[in-house]
């Protein structure tokens, strides 16, 4: 492990989070810089715990697939999602997303997860609902390093410090100073004006291609 500075462990770290793509699927980047001057700290944990909103999720059996391929790491709470839940039906999610090193700086870290928006309600007037999302908390996990209390202030997280730990260890939160106190992801809604037409659009495609399967079925079906 590495023996951190303790004066230098006290700067404050920079945050920046940003969300790739467009619509309702992307991914949340998430860039972390702790503020250890002339040292190296590849020697330790770092994750960063967000709490997303109910209009944003994370799909556990996308997350499971990354993981086996070794693309991300991250610790859903809790680990059971609806992911068909819509916004007014769902509820907060807690991740600790590990951070992998960044090979152009010493002292950064980086990592991508990929978020879905849920279904919201139609709305009076707007065509987007505003999903907000707060700057993650930074957590660093050193081995045995005896982390100076007045900078680094022990976390109550129960999780691995990486994946090849078996048990949680001892997590501290570093304070930090984010780029922007706040993400704003934009959803697309519908408007409630548009219910009516929906409906009838809904139901006329409903019909038709219920139709055309039918009358597929009443020309090459075998009866017996």
């Amino acid at each position: 492990c590495v023996i951190l500075d303790m004066q230098a462990a006290c700067q404050d770290a920079t945050v920046t989070q940003e969300l790739l793509k467009e619509g309702f699927h992307r991914d949340l980047l998430v860039k972390v810089e702790l503020g250890v001057v002339g040292e190296d700290a590849r020697g330790c944990a770092v994750a960063a715990r967000t709490r997303l909103p109910p209009g944003i999720y994370v799909d556990p059996y996308e997350l499971a697939s990354l993981q086996q391929h070794n693309l991300t790491k991250a610790v859903l709470i809790p680990d059971v999602i609806d992911v068909e839940a819509p916004e007014y039906l769902a509820t907060d999610l807690l991740v600790l997303l590990y951070m992998e090193p960044d090979p152009r700086c010493s002292r950064c870290f980086r990592a991508a997860l990929p978020v879905h928006g849920r279904y919201h309600r139609p709305a009076e007037e707007s065509e987007e609902a505003l999903v907000v999302l707060k700057s993650p908390e930074v957590l660093v996990c050193c081995c045995d390093n005896r982390l100076s209390a007045e900078c680094w202030k022990p976390a109550e997280v129960e999780a691995p410090c990486s994946g090849k730990n078996v048990g949680p260890c001892q997590w501290y939160s570093v304070t930090h100073k984010p780029a922007y106190k706040e993400l704003i992801l934009q959803v697309p809604v519908g408007l409630r004006q548009h219910s009516s037409l929906v409906c009838v659009v809904t139901l006329l495609a409903t019909v038709l291609c219920s139709s055309l399967i039918l009358a597929a079925v009443c020309k090459y079906g075998h009866f017996s």
